[in-house]
């Protein structure tokens, strides 16, 4: 089959860092089904991966953690899904991605995609919907009928989008996202933020101009270690923050004692690590998030598309990732996309 990979783990500025390869086609075990992948999504997890971890001596690593395709064939255990349905999904971090002509993922983080939805659109989603869910109403445990104020830092990236939609299932959730840029502070309002401020000036003046004094809760999505004095400072006592980036320096989590904080961090992929008993869980949130967004109440965050799937267009797609000027998601219409 046709994949992009890499052999060594370096800057996207090599030369191979990201080719143009073919493998063997994966094989299909008991309880995964194999898909033709039709579209996929890119995400900042895929540069970290490639900049930092190498695949086995002499092999390939195919990186990919957003796709959406046709299924075509299914695992002895696999009674929900059948030849022909469209799916997408996330995959599992210590299996081969999405950048590929084919992939098999475990049948209980997949779910039918959005009829709505074409395939390069639907691939925006999985990855960054998928953590903003867990992150909303499993980290920070709220309701769609609970009073909070949420401040989202770095909201203008694909999981700040995804936060910010489903956050406006919440009706009593007031919603506050930081961005600096007037294209990501006019895209983040577009998303359903209530009030927009820029994380590169003082936090608490800008909040004070809307007589706010206290946040409930903080996703902070991005630069955590930059921001983590000022968040804590604004949180309420028994206020919840929840990350999903890798702080460069360590936090100082003594500064949540006195108002009794409550941290917790976020990664979607621990599901599929660690093969918890609740993991087929994902498959449904994507069901929901699937009805959601053909009803209308979610929307695709695909902001750039990138062209077919190949070496060189992902490059461009991680490069622009890695200037940190990206606005929601990049996809491409993966090698088996139907023409339109």
């Amino acid at each position: 089959m046709k994949a992009v990979g890499y052999r060594e783990c370096g800057t996207i500025d090599r030369n191979d860092a990201l080719l143009d390869i073919t493998l063997a086609d994966p094989v299909l075990g008991p309880n995964d089904v194999l898909v033709a992948v039709y579209g996929v999504g890119v995400n900042p997890v895929d540069t970290k991966i490639r900049s930092r971890r190498g695949p086995l001596e002499g092999e390939f690593a195919v990186l990919g953690w957003d796709a959406a395709g046709v299924i075509l064939s299914v695992g002895e255990n696999v009674h929900d899904f059948k030849e022909g349905d469209d799916v997408w999904y996330a995959g599992e971090l210590n299996r081969n991605g999405c950048n590929a002509q084919y992939q098999v993922v475990d049948a209980r983080l997949v779910s039918r995609k959005p009829r709505s939805l074409s395939f390069a659109d639907a691939a925006a989603m999985p990855l960054t919907f998928l953590t903003a869910w867990e992150l909303l109403f499993d980290r920070l445990h709220l309701s769609r009928d609970e009073s909070a104020t949420l401040l989202i830092t770095g909201a203008a990236g694909g999981v700040g989008s995804a936060l910010l939609q489903l956050a406006k299932l919440c009706p009593k959730v007031k919603t506050i996202a930081t961005a600096s840029r007037p294209e990501t502070q006019h895209w983040v309002k577009q998303m359903g933020a209530d009030i927009v401020i820029n994380h590169h000036q003082p936090l608490a003046a800008q909040l004070a101009k809307h007589n706010i004094e206290q946040v409930s809760h903080v996703a902070s999505l991005t630069h955590t270690d930059q921001h983590f004095e000022a968040l804590v400072e604004l949180l309420a006592p028994f206020g919840h923050f929840a990350l999903i980036d890798d702080p460069q320096r360590a936090l100082d989590v003594r500064l949540l004692k006195q108002k009794s904080i409550a941290l917790v961090w976020e990664f979607m992929f621990t599901h599929s690590l660690f093969k918890t008993e609740d993991m087929h869980r994902q498959g449904q949130i994507f069901r929901e998030i699937a009805e959601l967004t053909d009803a209308g109440k979610l929307t695709s965050t695909r902001v750039a598309h990138f062209g077919e799937l190949n070496a060189e267009n992902l490059k461009r797609a991680h490069q622009l990732l890695e200037s940190s000027q990206s606005i929601g998601k990049i996809v491409l219409d993966g090698y088996n996309a139907p023409l339109d």
